[in-house]
């Protein structure tokens, strides 16, 4: 009996312990899931003056507005992890990054504009 308690009591903690760190283990993968996998890309992306726009579509296409004059530029774009790579209908090509919910791209920062 006294072999069977200190099992348990060795037992018990170990078992906590494994389940806890399972379990903060999905918390931090979900917190470092790729703009990619989260799909958070989508949407209206604009530079601090509201100059220029990026709207990406969830088709893969995108629409940027310059100043006055919308739909300056449309084509099409591809994300990978956190990296995003522009080909305009033109065929001009241009990329960015994305960290911490700011697009870098082409000496630009754009934020994401709130719905």
């Amino acid at each position: 009996m006294e072999r069977l308690h200190i099992i348990h009591r060795i037992l018990i903690p170990i078992t906590v312990l494994v389940i806890s760190c399972a379990n903060n283990k999905s918390i931090t993968m979900e917190q470092s899931k790729t703009i990619e996998e989260t799909k958070d890309y989508i949407g209206m992306w604009v530079t601090k003056d509201g100059y220029i726009r990026h709207e990406l579509l969830p088709n893969n296409r995108y629409d940027e507005a310059r100043g006055n004059r919308k739909s300056a530029y449309q084509g099409s774009y591809k994300v990978t992890g956190n990296h995003i790579d522009y080909k305009d209908d033109t065929g001009f090509t241009a990329d960015g990054e994305f960290k911490d919910g700011i697009l870098y791209h082409a000496g630009m920062i754009l934020y994401k504009e709130k719905n």
